[in-house]
């Protein structure tokens, strides 16, 4: 390869091929690159030019038939579309349940959590709890502020005004997650607020933008979601290794799973039934997704697919076997961006491909320079949660800057079932009048009838029936909501009634509470007659019994 600069130099070899591809605009610092490895480029391109024939094969088989330069335009369109409808569920399915959980009547009151923090930490709260409901936090307001959400990711959906629609929803998501203390702090939620967040920023800031006129995809933005997908998965399989629980390292953690997670499928009931061998073998090969296939989305074309595949086809297994609301479908949306426009165009439908014109090759406004150091420091601040998981260690500015934005919520770190629960406990509330009759107070959707069926709930979340789960992994004392909860039945609050399957007093409350934990497990092909999915073991009491004071 010959190159000739404007100067009129002639340039040869790696040399030739680097200046060339820092004439491009944005693309000067490919010199720097080519001086700091100058050794190895030419090297490598003397390498090449002696094995022509094979390195072209080579370079078939890894990039694909197409030559062109991979564009993301489609796979922005699609992401930034399916990440606004996951974020109009989220909204949706917590204002179902708003007033039952953080109502006034109901088991964790927003203003309540805001005034104690307001009289205990002065102005200091207002950064503890970055939060809009500050301005309002009646009953009424969180049913705005709810509305608001919904209404600007479906904005976002219909492609109005997409990176401030989706700007706005971050925004609001996280005001209601630094509110809803227990309820909106699962690792979902944390994810779908730093998406959002990352996907403002690689979205269009136009009123309303038309696919075949808009700038390509920033390259920052496409990099920075990529980097989340890694850190993702990548740490989902780091923390299982790195907490030392035995039945990760010898394979045998799915042995339990399927029984004691959360909220089971139905079909989680037969993949339980499967034999111990293959249970390893799903076990091992999980390992193999998370902690190879997230490598795979930073090569090229063919490897980016691969990768794809297989991420995809993992989190399609987990939503099939567990309710784990929107956590699958955000992973898959970010998997999406690892395939470029002409992967895309293969595989979706023709009626939608052919109303999205192949857009001119336009490079980004100026502006979108300014976000691209916000995303060099987004990037940075990433790397705090994984470095710690490996080497625990992290430069002390670095991880300084790290704690400050913590209460923001949008750089975190992430890994579900570090340590496999191997005892499934499940509490049962119970009310009387006079201490003698108990009748049951019954939960839409967490076991509790033996007979049964699992259900299929997600994307909604049935966030009492999930903590209901957390509850019964520690003591009473331990989680103070669920004492709040006992009260709130013992006041018969009916927006907290609301949230479960039936209210068995509904002439008045009950004058006695009581609570007992039982132990669940599958039943077997052998010893599911009668058509029962679990069989029980009592326990014992997990909270006192406790009673509704009467008179003044």
């Amino acid at each position: 390869m010959h190159f000739q600069t404007p100067a009129g130099v002639w340039l040869s070899g790696a040399r030739a091929a680097f200046e060339a591809i820092a004439q491009g605009p944005g693309r000067a610092p490919w010199r720097l690159v080519y001086r700091l490895t100058a050794p190895v480029c030419e090297a490598a391109y003397r390498l090449v030019a002696r094995h022509r024939v094979a390195a072209s094969k080579i370079t078939q088989r890894v990039l694909g038939p197409d030559p062109e330069p991979p564009r993301y335009a489609l796979a922005r369109w699609l992401f930034l579309r399916g990440l606004a409808l996951v974020s109009a569920v989220a909204f949706l399915s917590f204002w179902l349940q708003l007033d039952g959980l953080i109502g006034s009547s109901g088991i964790l009151p927003a203003a309540r959590l805001l005034e104690a923090a307001k009289s205990q930490l002065g102005s200091e709260a207002y950064r503890s709890f970055p939060s809009l409901v500050w301005l309002a936090s009646s009953d009424r307001a969180l049913h705005a502020w709810c509305a608001a959400g919904t209404a600007v990711s479906l904005s976002a959906f219909f492609g109005v005004l997409p990176g401030p629609s989706l700007l706005a929803a971050w925004a609001l998501y996280l005001s209601l997650g630094s509110v809803a203390q227990e309820f909106l702090g699962y690792q979902w939620d944390i994810l779908l607020i730093e998406t959002l967040l990352l996907a403002a920023l690689w979205a269009p800031w136009r009123l309303r933008p038309r696919f075949e006129n808009e700038p390509r995809p920033s390259a920052s933005g496409l990099w920075l979601l990529r980097w989340l997908l890694f850190r993702l998965m990548f740490e989902s399989g780091v923390v299982k290794l790195a907490s030392g629980d035995e039945t990760w390292r010898n394979l045998t953690a799915l042995w339990w799973h399927y029984e004691t997670q959360p909220l089971p499928t139905w079909l989680a009931w037969y993949a339980h039934q499967l034999p111990h061998g293959v249970q390893r073998f799903s076990a091992a090969a999980m390992f193999g997704v998370e902690l190879g296939a997230p490598w795979l989305i930073w090569l090229p074309r063919r490897p980016r697919a691969l990768g794809f595949a297989a991420l995809a086809a993992l989190q399609l297994l987990i939503a099939l076997t567990g309710n784990y609301t929107y956590f699958n479908l955000i992973t898959i949306l970010l998997c999406v961006i690892a395939l470029d426009d002409a992967q895309l165009r293969r595989v979706l439908p023709r009626w939608l491909t052919s109303r999205l014109a192949e857009p001119a090759a336009r490079r980004e406004p100026r502006a979108k320079s300014i976000l691209s150091v916000l995303a060099l420091a987004i990037a940075l601040l990433g790397t705090v949660p994984l470095t710690s998981m490996l080497f625990h260690w992290n430069p002390k500015p670095l991880l300084a800057a790290y704690r400050a934005v913590g209460a923001l919520r949008s750089v975190n770190g992430y890994g579900l079932f570090a340590v496999m629960t191997t005892k499934r406990l499940e509490i049962t509330v119970e009310g009387s009048l006079d201490g003698e009759e108990w009748r049951e107070y019954r939960f839409p959707y967490k076991p509790g009838d033996l007979k049964g069926r699992p259900r299929f709930v997600a994307p909604h979340q049935p966030r009492l029936d999930w903590q209901m789960w957390f509850a019964a992994l520690g003591t009473c004392q331990e989680n103070r909501w669920f004492l709040m909860f006992l009260s709130r039945l013992l006041e018969g609050s009916k927006p907290v009634l609301g949230l479960l399957d039936n209210d068995p007093f509904p002439d008045g409350p009950p004058r006695y509470l009581r609570t007992r934990a039982y132990d669940y497990r599958f039943t077997s092909f052998e010893t599911g007659k009668g058509g029962a999915w679990w069989r029980r073991e009592l326990w014992g009491d997990y909270c006192p019994p406790v009673e509704r004071r009467l008179g003044p």
